[in-house]
């Protein structure tokens, strides 16, 4: 059975082109975005590795520790890292899983628990370890996503989705398309005297709806 929202991520240890990480510790107190690819030295992958070390900046300031996973070798990420550093103009400073044994890519129900890599293999056989998972500080899953080997991922979604979940963290709800300093939704839950002393001014657009300030 695939890995639902709220579930505790699998914990396990692998060996990364950085050493060998214990992934429930490697997280720690903070927050983590695990990033899977099919196969190194492929295009669209090469863009969105060079993506997600442009962004190492914003990764820090929101206490997010970002971790690739590609079903190659160690010796491969490490030369691969040179292509996604020359490409995106950054460096690549996470670490990128060795999981060439599928161990992640099936813990993860990226891959039924059959699944090998043939000789001579191509990313068509491993096209599915293409997902992003964004994992809270209490080793829950909070958001995972899934995209086709054609479709480039949008970091600058996941990184306002990761914007949404920390603001979700308390005890607010964010709205379509909603960004850092716009206002946001008071959960249904919380009546209107609580939802006062706890946010102060609201609008009420119906009943359900509610709208306040950010929580700092």
């Amino acid at each position: 059975m695939g890995l639902r929202i709220n579930d505790t991520v699998p914990n396990f240890t692998a060996e990364t082109d950085q050493g060998t990480i214990q992934f429930h510790d490697w997280i720690g107190d903070s927050w983590a975005i695990l990033f899977s690819h099919p196969k190194d030295f492929t295009p669209v992958c090469t863009t969105e590795f060079s993506a997600v070390a442009q962004l190492s900046d914003e990764w820090a300031a929101r206490n997010t520790k970002v971790l690739g996973v590609s079903v190659d070798g160690v010796e491969d990420h490490k030369k691969w890292k040179k292509d996604i550093e020359a490409y995106g103009n950054a460096h690549p400073g996470f670490p990128i899983i060795a999981d060439d044994g599928l161990a992640v890519s099936k813990a993860f129900d990226m891959l039924p628990a059959e699944a090998y890599l043939p000789d001579g293999r191509t990313p068509a056989d491993s096209a599915t370890v293409r997902s992003v998972f964004i994992i809270g500080p209490d080793k829950q899953l909070k958001l995972s996503m899934t995209y086709p080997m054609t479709v480039g991922r949008n970091f600058a979604e996941i990184l306002r989705a990761l914007d949404g979940l920390q603001m979700s963290s308390k005890g607010v709800a964010t709205p379509a398309n909603w960004v850092p300093g716009e206002d946001v939704i008071i959960p249904p839950a919380v009546s209107n005297d609580d939802a006062k002393a706890k946010f102060g001014e609201f609008e009420t657009i119906f009943p359900y709806l509610r709208k306040t300030k950010a929580p700092s």
